[in-house]
C-alpha cells in the first residue's frame, strides 16, 4: 500500500520567516506536535523543514531564549526526511527506523507537499490489520472446531 493513501493530508504549515510564537499557537490550535515549514515555488508548496514542539522546548524554552528573538528558520530541522507518496508502507517504516524519526513528510513526484505520516498513523494502520487477521484466524479456528466436534 502506498503511503500516499494513508498519510494525513491536513498538514499544518508555516513559513520560515514566521515567529516561533505563531508556530506554537498553530500547534495548540490544531492539536499537533509539529508544523511543516514550507516555501511557495512556481505555484507549489515545497517542504523545507519541520518544527516540533520538542524543538521549541529543548532548543528555546529550556535555554531561556526569548521567543521573539528567533524565527522558525532558526530552529527548524533542515535535514528534512521525505518520502514519495508512492513509497510502500514497509519501506517507509524501515526508513523511519533507520533514521530514528517519528514522522515523515510525504511528497509528490515534483517535491510538492502531499501530507505527513507519523508513527501513530502507522501503528493505527498495523493494529487494524492485525485485528482483522486475528478475526480471520478465529473464524478458521471455529470452523475447524465445528468440523472435528
Amino acid at each position: 500500500m502506498p503511503i500516499g493513501e494513508i498519510c494525513n493530508r491536513e498538514v499544518v504549515i508555516v513559513r520560515k520567516e514566521d515567529s516561533i510564537l505563531e508556530a506554537a499557537k498553530l500547534m495548540r490550535e490544531y492539536h499537533v506536535g509539529d508544523v511543516v515549514v514550507v516555501d511557495d515555488r512556481e505555484g507549489r508548496v515545497i517542504p523545507l523543514g519541520i518544527l516540533t514542539d520538542r524543538d521549541i522546548v529543548v532548543e528555546l524554552i529550556a535555554k531561556e531564549v526569548p521567543l521573539d528573538s528567533v524565527s522558525v528558520q532558526d530552529v527548524m530541522s533542515e535535514d528534512l526526511i521525505s518520502a514519495s507518496e508512492n513509497r510502500g508502507v514497509w519501506d517507509t517504516i524501515q526508513c523511519m527506523r533507520a533514521r530514528g524519526i517519528r514522522r515523515i513528510v510525504v511528497v509528490d513526484d515534483g517535491g510538492g507537499l502531499v501530507g505527513i505520516l507519523s508513527i501513530d498513523d502507522l501503528l493505527e494502520l498495523l493494529s487494524g490489520e492485525l485485528s482483522d487477521l486475528a478475526k480471520l484466524s478465529m473464524k478458521e479456528w471455529d470452523r475447524e472446531k465445528e468440523t472435528r466436534g
